[in-house]
């Protein structure tokens, strides 16, 4: 009997628009031979499983809908909102109280990932390298001479919490300071003010394949822009070459960091490392555990240069969820 699958979209944030692609693509190519995709719109308080025009209001109590008069139960969820409450771990937590199962690492995981600056501070003491961060909150005083001390020029400015580029800035004199720092708190109350490290951004894709932990081809990120930014990663305005022109010793060392940060941060699913090669030694810049899946995407890129199909990509966290269940 075939599995309903929950397709979740939508979200709180910025990335609503972004999620929304991710979404339509994987119910594009989900195997439904085996499953029965259903796209659940998530926003706020009004959840609903979109059929066609039609808007089936989801029942919180137990995350079913009904249809001709008939209860739907979901046996599993599929996570494409990108930002909260879906990358934050917030719908992890509710979802395990309902003990049903879904295709992302946990709510305890999601929480720590989510958060850059933690995630990047932890992961510093297993030896992984990052850029050095000073972080601000909202409504407490700093100093941008200490700032521009401490960090140096030029840095970036952005949301601690928050994806697809969305309020970063890349302050190359100390003008430009204020307004960068306004617009990273207009997506998040907590900002991170990162030192710039000079070289060629790279990212990686992991996940699980037959109980083994699979990093795919590199994607090496080439773009006219200052940096990758929102133009750059979905208005056609960087390059995104698969597999990355890099080294081979380059590539195994981002493959080994990153199936290392998949190990000790217990993920699960599909996750996205970024990553900065400076003198041949990979920086990360941040885990995406939700990574985008649009058309315009680096996962489905990155997919294909290993041979791997959408159908078999999706797949495979599908049957790791219930694996794992």
């Amino acid at each position: 009997m075939k599995k309903n699958i929950a397709i979740l979209r939508g979200g709180n944030s910025s990335e609503s628009i972004i999620s929304i692609k991710s979404a339509a693509v994987v119910y594009a190519n989900i195997n439904t031979d085996l499953y029965s995709p259903f796209l659940v719109h998530i926003q706020g308080t009004e959840w609903y499983v979109v059929q066609g025009t039609k808007k089936l209001f989801i029942d919180k109590n137990d995350f079913s809908f009904e249809v001709n008069n008939t209860k739907v139960n979901f046996d599993g969820v599929f996570m494409a909102i990108h930002g909260t409450p879906g990358e934050d771990g917030i719908l992890q937590g509710y979802f395990d109280l309902l003990n049903i199962p879904y295709n992302c690492c946990g709510s305890f995981e999601a929480s720590i990932t989510f958060n850059k600056a933690m995630c990047n501070a932890l992961l510093k003491q297993f030896n992984i390298p990052s850029a050095k961060a000073v972080i601000l909150n909202k409504n407490e005083s700093f100093s941008i001479t200490k700032l521009e001390s401490e960090i140096g020029l030029p840095c970036f400015v952005k949301p601690n919490r928050a994806g697809s580029s969305f309020g970063i800035s890349k302050v190359t004199e100390t003008s430009q300071f204020d307004k960068a720092i306004k617009e990273a708190f207009v997506h998040d109350n907590q900002v991170i003010v990162e030192s710039f490290i000079n070289g060629t951004e790279v990212t990686c894709g992991v996940l699980q394949k037959d109980r083994e932990l699979l990093a795919l081809p590199l994607t090496e990120i080439s773009t006219k822009n200052d940096f990758f930014d929102f133009q750059a990663k979905y208005e056609g305005k960087a390059e995104e070459i698969t597999p990355a022109r890099i080294a081979n010793k380059e590539r195994d060392q981002v493959q080994v960091i990153s199936k290392s940060i998949y190990k000790i941060l217990n993920l699960k699913g599909i996750v996205r490392m970024d990553y900065i090669i400076e003198n041949k030694k990979a920086f990360l810049i941040e885990v995406n555990t939700i990574p985008g899946l649009s058309e315009e995407s680096i996962i489905p890129q990155q997919a294909k240069a290993y041979g791997m199909d959408l159908k078999e990509l999706f797949s495979l966290s599908l049957v790791n969820m219930f694996t794992n269940d």
